[in-house]
């Protein structure tokens, strides 16, 4: 079973295919990957820390609330886990969901 690639069932296709629904969606926003690029630099961030570097890297100023949503985005297409610790909530990249996508798509021979 494991090394063999076994065809999708439709019921593993539709949650594949609302997985990666999710992915693109949160992908299509510049300032979604902003914070996935942020999020690189450094794991474990809170919100304020996001809204900072958005700020003084990228020149960009969204409220609290708008980078809030954002990350909420992220973290229901898989690609940002968060943690609670004490009163804070830190948020970590996970580029599983994007390594999913490419084991679908897998380079042909003659690209290698």
């Amino acid at each position: 079973m494991y090394g063999t690639q076994r065809p999708l069932t439709c019921k593993q296709l539709l949650a594949y295919a609302r997985s990666v629904s999710e992915i693109y969606r949160a992908l299509a926003d510049e300032t979604r990957r902003l914070l996935l690029d942020e999020l690189l630099t450094r794991d474990e961030q809170t919100l304020f820390e996001l809204c900072t570097k958005l700020a003084m890297n990228h020149d960009l100023t969204p409220s609290r609330q708008a980078v809030s949503q954002h990350l909420d985005v992220l973290e229901a297409a898989g690609l940002v886990r968060t943690e609670r610790r004490g009163r804070y909530k830190l948020h970590t990249i996970d580029t599983t969901p994007l390594a999913e996508i490419a084991e679908r798509w897998p380079l042909r021979k003659d690209q290698q």
